[in-house]
């Protein structure tokens, strides 16, 4: 490696060193001299790392290895230092088109690529990908060594390109090869229709909160012309959350002009997200489950603590934090938990999840009727229906 990267590399830790002083001094005043070795221990391992190490080293695998580290200490699985890749694939994901598949994985068991449902029209439902397949291998990648989101990103690339996927079913007990060409996946978030059977219920579902699904919500609203129908089932089951200013948006269609989610920072300051006056006005049963989590936790517990609407399902995942992104220098970012959230009943429901009013399990093995083509619902949409029509029939 030449001087002038390792001079760069060298300027990059002298920034460093002065930044984690100046918050040392900030926070713990006269104690800063106790830690000085902690940076002197960082210093003696790029200079070991320059003069013995095997092989060529870049600076900015160092640098990126080192911001990496350290926000890894921080033990939060949400908070997260993401290269220019990770980045541009995330904010690819929250403005809902990227160039991969079409698979949504699982939260269900952290340590499997659980395929939750392949969306429709995307090579990986064209080639038969079903729910419950647990991939394992990515382009020969084994997954059981990388994170979900490694994992995801492999899985993403520019349109055009092909992925070989290995998938192990378990209802056959067999192992699968199937290679796919990425295609763009544009992703819509929110889909409304009667439901089958009911043409005065309105059934909606919204797979995630992106940048746009407040105004697709309200595009689906008006061109279902709601204020027909006598009841709204609203599906957000294995909505994994996304974007939070999406969620209150959505929630104001659910709930009347108030406090949708309380966020707490750090320091104890609040700020109140209150509902625009949007309020359909219609009675209302919501569809939770185990994997409802996040930004769908904040619609579901504004819809429960304002009275508003019915849940029905199985508790929900458990997520009321929320995470910032912040943009660095060559398109890389650091994603930190900065706050948490509670409902408009002051409630955190992180790590406890959110209970539904009426309890539904499915049975093992049962798929949900998401999106149904026929009146062959899953107990839990049977329920639902049941719980609405004795909304309205009261």
């Amino acid at each position: 490696m030449g001087e002038r990267n390792w001079r760069k590399i060298w300027q990059h830790v002298a920034i460093v060193l002065v930044i984690v002083l100046a918050l040392m001094s900030a926070a713990v005043g006269g104690a800063v001299a106790l830690n000085v070795d902690h940076l002197g221990r960082l210093a003696q391992v790029l200079e070991l790392i320059h003069s013995q190490y095997l092989e060529k080293v870049s600076g900015d695998q160092l640098v990126d290895g080192a911001i990496k580290g350290m926000v890894d200490s921080l033990g939060d699985p949400y908070s997260t230092y993401m290269d220019a890749s990770d980045n541009r694939q995330l904010m690819d994901l929250i403005y809902g088109q990227f160039g991969g598949v079409g698979i949504v994985l699982s939260l269900k068991d952290p340590n499997k690529l659980i395929v939750l449902q392949t969306i429709k029209n995307t090579p990986a439902a064209k080639a038969g990908i079903l729910p419950g397949d647990v991939i394992v291998k990515i382009d020969n990648v084994d997954t059981s060594s990388i994170s979900q989101d490694k994992a995801v990103a492999l899985m993403r690339g520019d349109p055009g390109t092909k992925v070989t996927l290995e998938v192990y079913r378990e209802s056959e007990k067999k192992t699968l090869t199937m290679t796919m060409t990425r295609e763009n996946i544009s992703v819509p978030t929110v889909e409304g229709e009667p439901l089958p059977g009911q043409p005065d219920i309105a059934y909606i579902d919204i797979s995630q909160f992106s940048t746009d699904t407040g105004t697709e919500l309200a595009q689906v609203l008006k061109s279902m012309d709601i204020q027909k129908y006598k009841g709204v089932i609203l599906d957000l089951r294995y909505n994994h959350g996304g974007e939070l200013n999406a969620a209150v948006k959505v929630a104001s269609y659910f709930v009347t002009p108030g406090p949708v989610v309380y966020i707490v920072d750090k320091d104890g300051h609040v700020t109140t997200k209150n509902a625009e006056n949007t309020y359909i006005n219609k009675p209302l049963v919501v569809l939770v489950n185990e994997e409802t989590a996040s930004a769908a936790e904040i619609v579901s517990g504004a819809i429960r603590d304002r009275k508003t609407g019915t849940l029905v399902g199985v508790k929900t995942f458990g997520k009321g934090i929320v995470q910032t992104i912040f943009q660095l220098d060559s398109g890389t970012s650091v994603k930190l938990t900065t706050a948490k959230y509670l409902t408009p009943d002051k409630i955190s429901i992180n790590k406890k999840g959110i209970e539904p009013d009426v309890q539904v399990k499915l049975p093992k093995g049962e798929n949900a009727t998401v999106l149904p083509l026929d009146t062959n619902f899953d107990p839990q949409l049977a329920t639902a229906l049941r719980t609405l029509q004795a909304k309205i029939n009261r």
